[in-house]
């Protein structure tokens, strides 16, 4: 009997359930073979995971003629609850885990496809034969809620809270990173070449720390940068530095502006960060390690900023950041 209407369920539908890439990337596979065969179907999703979607408490039972239950293992009173309330429907599972046959989430179903069983043999992921997707512009994330030497010059909660918002509403992959260096916690890098080599291999760098932009520049990798400071800081000064346009005062912090430097970035600004990038090998523009030798070898005396870019124990130092 062909399918009058099917709804399409898994742990992504579920009040409390959570969405995983694997998860979705099935469904797609799911969704794919049932237009293909012109099979009419729904989606339900969680609330927590996409609040204006199609939810289980939004259908109507007697809808559907059958229920197919995609990925994830099956097990717990929420797939039981599926068997109760869409008794009617033929109840199918497919590209799911069994860990116990026996179980009632189990043999509620009317026919399990499953992708692996304790006695039998397993088959492919439906995730693995999703329908192709172009890739996303993957993006390193850079943000600090230092800096307190700043004092009421400080925006950077500001700063983070908008930037933040707005990436949450990009179609990219986002990496939060960190340039602070630990030998022991896994999660950060441990040397310099770690993180660039993470950078690297960005298509975009955002951020509002100074060793932000010039490690993603020194990589060749455009960097969206924000100045935290009002009226403007170090962030702002190594850009102007470094000859890197995509720069936001945090007074002017708004979504047009992060929206032209986004796509700079992305079309013009790689190879506007390639030539910084080889700018900054070939060594042609003076940075104050080359004035350091003068001011080692001269006799203590007069003070001089000629040359100078802050930092240090001197007496411009502006105390303990790491950029």
């Amino acid at each position: 009997m062909r399918p009058r209407r099917v709804l399409l369920t898994g742990w992504f539908s579920f009040r409390d359930g959570e969405a995983t890439a694997g998860d979705v990337l099935a469904l797609h596979r799911v969704e794919d073979v049932l237009r293909g065969a012109g099979i009419p179907y729904d989606v339900v999703w969680s609330p927590g995971f996409l609040p204006e979607a199609r939810h289980l408490d939004d259908v109507r039972p007697r809808d559907y003629s059958h229920l197919v239950f995609v990925c994830g293992p099956l097990h717990g009173p929420q797939v039981e609850d599926l068997h109760r309330r869409f008794a009617h429907c033929v109840r199918i599972a497919v590209g799911t885990s069994v860990i116990d046959p026996a179980d009632a989430a189990v043999t509620g179903f009317h026919r399990v496809l499953a992708r692996d069983t304790p006695d039998g043999r397993p088959v492919e992921d439906l995730a693995a034969h999703a329908p192709a997707m172009p890739a996303r512009p993957v993006v390193g994330v850079i943000l600090t809620q230092g800096q307190q030497e700043y004092g009421r010059q400080r925006r950077h909660g500001q700063v983070t809270e908008e930037v933040t918002h707005w990436l949450a509403g990009k179609d990219c992959a986002r990496l939060e990173l960190e340039t602070r260096l630990d030998t022991h916690d896994w999660h950060l890098s441990a040397t310099p070449a770690q993180v660039q080599s993470v950078l690297a291999r960005l298509d975009l760098v955002v951020t509002d720390r100074l060793h932000g932009l010039v490690l993603g520049l020194r990589v060749g990798t455009p960097v969206l940068a924000v100045d935290p400071v009002a009226g403007g800081a170090k962030v702002a000064a190594q850009a102007r530095a470094c000859g890197w346009p995509a720069l936001i005062p945090a007074e002017r912090l708004d979504v047009r502006l992060l929206e032209r430097w986004w796509d700079w970035c992305l079309t013009s600004g790689r190879v506007a960060a390639r030539q910084v990038r080889d700018a900054f090998r070939e060594g042609t523009a003076p940075d104050s390690a080359d004035l350091l030798v003068e001011a080692l070898t001269t006799r203590a005396g007069g003070r001089s900023t000629a040359g100078h870019v802050g930092g240090g124990g001197g007496p411009w130092s502006t105390g303990r950041d790491t950029g």
